[in-house]
């Protein structure tokens, strides 16, 4: 399987925590921006991607806790590419998306403002 038909089938099976994401930040509801969802960057797939911005949200269940080097390695690589990666736990987002969003936001502001931040809320 190629990575945009193994992107089509990760939208399709898409966790509980990203279809509650996808919910809060598509057609523009997060301040007017434009997310995309699984979208194939160089060999890896982002999460969700606004370009306009260059930030991409991963959505991370609990197998990250015991992939960080990989996780690491995917990082580095979509920095070099230019992009900030936020990243957020299943749990985050299932029980406190408000929290996430806010977060999300403050994000995509400073990156309007050219400063950069990456990290794991």
């Amino acid at each position: 399987m190629d990575i945009r038909e193994n992107a089509r089938q990760l939208r399709k099976d898409a966790s509980e925590a990203e279809k509650c994401f996808w919910n809060h930040v598509r057609n523009r509801r997060l301040n007017g921006y434009k997310f995309k969802r699984q979208v194939p960057i160089g060999n890896y797939i982002a999460d969700f991607l606004c370009e306009s911005a260059a930030l991409i949200v991963e959505i991370d269940g609990g197998q990250h806790m015991e992939q960080t080097g990989y996780d690491n390695v995917r990082t580095n690589y979509l920095q070099s590419q230019g992009y900030t990666v936020m990243r957020f736990w299943n749990n985050d987002v299932l029980t406190n998306i408000e929290g996430v969003l806010t977060a999300l936001t403050l994000a995509l502001s400073q990156r309007e403002r050219g400063n950069n931040l990456n990290n794991r809320i």
